[in-house]
């Protein structure tokens, strides 16, 4: 028997599938996602020299920016998703930034790994195709704006 890949968890061969994923809103679940992308950060690079070693190139660590992040789903009928996408709209509300909970499911509907996106709001919400043709399944689409990500915890 080979050795495990993994030592969380020493009876797992496979990764993790990446198509069940949970989003949590205010503290419920409100969608279920087919595709998740953009659950990065990249941090700047400050280089610089000392002064009494000019010959070597120091590196520090400066500004991190986050991607945006793209969910898809199968289009559903949960309204407090929706109505919070489209709350962007109007800056003017103050309220329209939510910290949410991205989940990962293995096969057996365990959660595995979550992220805490901070500060999110939809810059993009539609449904694609266009509705009417044919029989393909009708897809919501959302771009999240945040300002950082984080593990809520990593059990694997």
């Amino acid at each position: 028997m080979p050795a495990p890949q993994f030592k969380g968890n020493t009876t797992r061969f496979d990764p993790y599938k990446t198509y069940r994923v949970r989003m949590k809103l205010d503290g419920n679940y409100v969608a279920g996602f087919s595709k998740v992308g953009g659950l990065e950060r990249t941090t700047e690079v400050s280089k610089h020299r000392m002064g009494g070693d000019p010959s070597v190139v120091r590196v520090t660590p400066g500004k991190p920016t986050y991607e945006r992040i793209a969910l898809e789903q199968g289009v559903t009928c949960e309204v407090s998703f929706a109505q919070w996408a489209n709350a962007g709209l109007d800056v003017s509300a103050g309220d329209f930034r939510k910290d949410v909970v991205i989940e990962l499911y293995n096969e057996a509907g365990q959660k595995v790994m979550a992220y805490n996106v901070h500060r999110c709001w939809a810059s993009e919400f539609r449904t694609r195709p266009d509705l009417g043709h044919g029989a393909d399944i009708a897809i919501l689409s959302l771009m999240l704006e945040h300002e950082g990500i984080s593990f809520a915890n990593q059990l694997i």
